[in-house]
């Protein structure tokens, strides 16, 4: 299994668009800590989620401003790209069929893709964040938070920021499992990232309509930014254990009615 895993792995990292897609998740944060520090945001733009006015007070929280904007579309269409193209890349392309003319199992090829995936994913969100860390703490130092009522140190920050990682990567494994169980249904690639980046979209229209009420509550997108006050010291536990516990649902079914039907899908023909 584990060679299996480092085969899709190096393939996957052979592939010019990999590295475009990492490239761009470092190069954005980059970019916000530069337009932050050319032109710093006004106490105006204080509201419920202030990182980019607080950003110029601690290169730490540049991470958090740049993983704030891209889980709410750039992470979602990355992740989609390497879930979806995982099996239906290499049916387009026939490689699929001579991969399983050898002795290899549909359920571990298919575990192997998805284990790929995942790991090219979480690759992507710490790439964002550690990009950003670097790129604040050259353009704003490396500062404790004191200001407008925030009281974070160094290591406070730093251990936020591990855990707001960690949850964003988490929940962006609803979309990793739809686009990956899309994939073992089309021959297209692209199909099969539209599809995933669709319905976090629509996910997340849904969840900013109020009268909706409870429903929202089920929308695999409604606990994305919990996170938030982990890093600006606020109490979040209950919204953070909410957002793991919806991806659950998500993540099983995805994968059992993935491997349902790979195992059916008549590859050979």
């Amino acid at each position: 299994m584990l060679a299996l895993v480092r085969t899709e792995l190096s393939k996957q990292l052979r592939r010019p668009r990999t590295w475009v897609a990492l490239g761009a998740c470092a190069l954005i944060p980059i970019i916000v800590a530069v337009a932050l520090k050319a032109s710093p945001p006004t106490a105006q733009e204080h509201g419920e989620n202030p990182f980019f006015l607080l950003s110029v007070n601690t290169g730490l929280l540049v991470p958090g401003a740049a993983l704030r904007v891209m889980s709410r579309l750039f992470l979602i269409v990355v992740v989609a790209l390497f879930a979806g193209d995982a099996v239906a890349g290499e049916a387009s392309s026939g490689n699929l069929r001579a991969v399983l003319v050898r002795p290899v199992g549909r359920g571990r090829l298919l575990a192997a893709k998805l284990c790929t995936a995942v790991t090219l994913s979480i690759a992507a969100t710490v790439t964002v964040a550690v990009a950003g860390l670097a790129a604040g703490v050259v353009a704003f130092g490396f500062h404790p938070l004191d200001v407008l009522g925030f009281h974070r140190s160094e290591g406070q920050l730093l251990l936020a920021l591990a855990g707001g990682v960690g949850y964003v990567a988490w929940s962006l494994m609803g979309i990793i499992v739809f686009a990956f169980m899309i994939s073992t249904m089309t021959d297209s690639s692209a199909g099969a990232t539209l599809a995933a980046v669709g319905l976090y979209l629509t996910s997340q229209i849904l969840d900013a309509i109020s009268a909706l009420g409870s429903v929202r509550n089920y929308l695999p997108t409604h606990k994305l930014d919990a996170w938030d006050g982990l890093i600006l010291g606020r109490s979040v536990g209950s919204d953070m254990w909410q957002g793991v516990l919806l991806q659950v649902p998500y993540i099983v079914l995805g994968i059992a009615f993935a491997w349902w039907w790979f195992r059916r899908k008549d590859i050979l023909s």
